[in-house]
């Protein structure tokens, strides 16, 4: 499957309804989410691997990488009607993937891999750091979306928990007008995808 194929699947998959600003429930363009799997997939870190999405939302991650030939898929999401979106979303693709309603603090499992866009930390400071604890206990391989303003930060924790960051890329990310604070139709941030070992 090229990048383009998958994006243009991944497009089509239903948005979260009414998400939840206390969570920080932005969805991922399906532009990122492919460029970002295509990065792991790259890498080696997707066919044939178990992969997680921690923090799933619709499910994008998680489908995305059983469309590139993950040979087992997990995602996880503390918000139940996240994970009915997604389940949705798998029951339109077809594909095979766990859903778990957990708190990612709760979280213990293992795998090759996990792929996240978990909480900037915007609404609540910090709120990034469960789930890159959680990612780097569960995988040896982390990609995760965070506020490009915060790599500095990024890097060092990962180098506090023994990992490195080995790469990192820039994108622009538009949110749209969600929330009541927000205060523009539209804003554009820059968000970094980083590889953590």
């Amino acid at each position: 499957m090229k990048k383009r194929e998958l994006e243009m699947r991944l497009q089509r998959l239903l948005p979260m309804p009414a998400p939840d600003p206390a969570l920080e429930q932005y969805a991922t363009p399906a532009s990122i989410a492919a460029d970002v799997l295509f990065q792991a997939y790259g890498n080696g870190d997707i066919a044939d691997r178990k992969v997680v999405d921690l923090g799933c939302g619709n499910g994008i991650f998680a489908i995305g990488a059983w469309l590139l030939g993950a040979e087992k898929v997990l995602a996880l999401d503390v918000s139940e009607k996240a994970l009915e979106t997604a389940a949705e979303n798998v029951r339109l693709t077809g594909a095979d993937i766990e859903l778990v309603h957990s708190d990612v603090r709760d979280f213990h499992g293992k795998a090759d891999t996990v792929v996240m866009n978990p909480p900037f930390g915007s609404q609540r400071k910090g709120a990034d750091r469960p789930f890159l604890d959680a990612a780097m206990v569960a995988a040896g391989s982390v990609y995760s979306l965070h506020m490009a303003e915060t790599l500095p930060f990024l890097e060092s924790y990962a180098r506090k928990n023994g990992r490195e960051l080995s790469f990192h890329k820039e994108y622009k990310y538009d949110i749209p007008h969600l929330f009541t604070f927000h205060s523009k139709i539209k804003e554009s941030i820059n968000i970094v995808m980083i590889i953590i070992r």
